[in-house]
């Protein structure tokens, strides 16, 4: 497939993570410039819209995706009830750490710097699993995040990170700012005008997946 002046190759994988396999979409542009692993959270998946659109935006940076689910088919099927394993930062953390070591040795994208996108829960675990892979994890961005999960494990992250908030979404905005007072590494928090908690407003996703593209077009490359 080719976007713009980019070939991207698309590839369905499946991610070895501990106990489980977990389900992914891989696209890697013929000259990459990093690749970014996509954490979601609170009920989503690979098949998220929303993060859909921004991996399309990072691939015309010449940036390479990893869409992944966090829970398999039939932990999927249980949160859907219990709503409970959305919130398991531990587990998460676990499976993302695991999927940052594949994505480290496998043939399609050894040798690129690692960025992870975060969105709602799956932030947290982001900056955890930066926390824990320093030497991999070169970039983290998070979208309606909510770093504040991470806890105290967020001032041991050393990789460049970048909050991205909604205007509107006024209790969210001080659960990030609470966890940017406890990082130590280069941080900066960008609130977008008007933007509710999805950013689902004309132009607020557009501007999010500009912000990450430029990100991890930086720290990446």
């Amino acid at each position: 497939m080719k976007i713009g002046e980019t070939l991207i190759e698309h590839a369905s994988v499946s991610v070895p993570a501990a106990e489980v396999v977990l389900q992914g979409d891989l696209s890697m542009p013929s000259k990459s410039k990093g690749v970014v692993l996509f954490a979601h959270g609170s009920g989503s998946s690979r098949h998220s819209p929303r993060n859909r659109y921004v991996a399309e935006a990072l691939n015309e940076h010449s940036l390479g995706t990893l869409l992944v689910d966090l829970l398999t088919a039939e932990e999927e099927q249980e949160d859907e009830v219990t709503a409970q394993l959305r919130f398991d930062i531990g587990l998460l953390t676990r499976r993302l750490v695991a999927i940052t070591d594949w994505l480290a040795s496998a043939p399609q994208t050894r040798g690129n710097f690692i960025g992870l996108f975060g969105a709602s829960t799956g932030a947290a675990a982001a900056l955890m699993t930066a926390a824990e892979r320093p030497g991999l994890v070169k970039a983290v961005v998070s979208r309606g995040g909510r770093p504040d999960l991470a806890g105290s494990t967020a001032s041991l992250v050393r990789a460049p990170t970048l909050l991205i908030v909604g205007g509107e979404d006024t209790v969210v905005i001080q659960m990030n700012r609470d966890a940017m007072a406890l990082m130590k590494c280069k941080t900066e928090l960008n609130i977008v005008p008007g933007a509710t908690h999805l950013f689902e407003e004309r132009g607020t996703l557009a501007q999010v997946a500009t912000l990450a593209a430029d990100w991890f077009t930086t720290h990446l490359a």
